[in-house]
């Protein structure tokens, strides 16, 4: 497998995909402590030691995200988690997902933020964003 045209530059984001928004709450804001901001149910932070990035994001809003829907598809597996690779050429990359035959959910899609993405879920359930995130990268 060639993939000489993904170049990652480093990790945009992660967090677990939550299914229970109160016992997600608990574990993470309470317990563990992290501090959020909260925009209509979805919790994230950039003030995280360590992570440019974290958030706990809903089932429901990840499958707005991918499929224009807030329901998940049962055909695909469900996943507990995300994470995001900023990469260097957002179309590159695509292309070459798309060539060694993944199954692209989200194809170089420009988000209303800003963010330009490619979403597929990877072989381990994870739900991998492969993006181009403009303001990240003018900290570089």
């Amino acid at each position: 497998m060639s993939l000489d045209n993904i170049n990652v530059l480093f990790v945009a984001g992660f967090g677990p995909i939550v299914q229970d928004d109160a016992a997600s709450r608990e574990l993470y804001a309470e317990l563990l402590n992290i501090s959020f901001e909260e925009d209509n149910g979805y919790l994230h932070t950039t003030e995280l030691p360590g992570a440019r990035y974290f958030a706990l994001w809903p089932l429901s809003q990840a499958a707005e995200s991918c499929f224009g829907h807030a329901s998940w598809p049962s055909d695909i597996p469900t996943p507990q988690g995300w994470i995001e690779f900023d990469v260097e050429d957002i179309e590159a990359a695509t292309a070459t997902l798309e060539a060694e035959g993944y199954h692209l959910l989200v194809t170089a899609r420009e988000e209303p933020w800003g963010q330009t993405v490619t979403r597929l879920i990877g072989p381990n359930g994870l739900l991998i964003g492969i993006t181009h995130t403009p303001w990240m990268r003018e900290t570089e």
